[in-house]
């Protein structure tokens, strides 16, 4: 198997060792309890909090590349995203190469004048699922992508991932829905008590 992603004994004080090879266009899941770890699993693989371990990319190691160019290439999208301004279309600096993606996720082109703060907590998320999609990272690290989302439009982010994973795009998946691990990853990691993580058969 080709390598993308690699991680070796990837911990904090709360979770881990994590260990895990993803080839491109595979998708993995990450399983477990509220408050078990999951989120800061995600973070520190996109260097977002401290931890020990290695993660590469490609070969290249990520204490070996800076900062803003690691998280471009693998990035990490929470479940409440953030906007720096209120003004949905300041986020988006092409909104022609937009447009085909907001469609494809049940959104319209006409979000990109509103306020950030009128839209829903799912429109938010498929707002920023489409931002960042636009940088085409390598690595998507998604928090509960469709947490707020009905089955409809689920289906429809789903369909749309599958597309970019056709594509050699890797997807780290934490969820709580067993149906999406299912129809979405290749292998699925569960996160138990105490912060240890096993690999568990879908």
């Amino acid at each position: 198997m080709e390598v993308g992603l690699e991680i070796r004994g990837l911990k904090n004080s709360l979770v881990g060792p994590f260990d895990c090879v993803m080839g491109p266009g595979e998708c993995i899941a990450v399983t477990g309890r509220s408050g078990a770890g999951k989120s800061r699993l995600l973070r520190m693989i996109a260097d977002l909090d401290p931890h020990e371990g290695v993660v590469a990319f490609r070969g290249y190691l990520q204490n070996e590349i800076a900062a803003a160019q690691w998280r471009r290439q693998v990035m990490y999208f929470p479940a409440e995203s953030g906007w720096w301004s209120d003004n949905v279309g300041d986020h988006f600096a092409n909104r022609a190469e937009a447009e085909p993606l907001l469609h494809a996720v049940g959104l319209s082109e006409d979000m990109l004048g509103m306020s950030v703060h009128r839209l829903s907590t799912g429109e938010r998320q498929r707002m920023a699922l489409v931002r960042g999609l636009l940088l085409q990272p390598d690595v998507l690290l998604l928090d509960e992508p469709c947490s707020a989302l009905d089955a409809v439009i689920t289906a429809r982010v789903e369909e749309l991932l599958s597309r970019i994973r056709k594509a050699g795009t890797m997807i780290v998946l934490v969820t709580h829905d067993e149906d999406q691990v299912r129809r979405m990853a290749d292998r699925r990691f569960r996160v138990l008590e105490g912060g240890r993580i096993c690999e568990d058969m879908i």
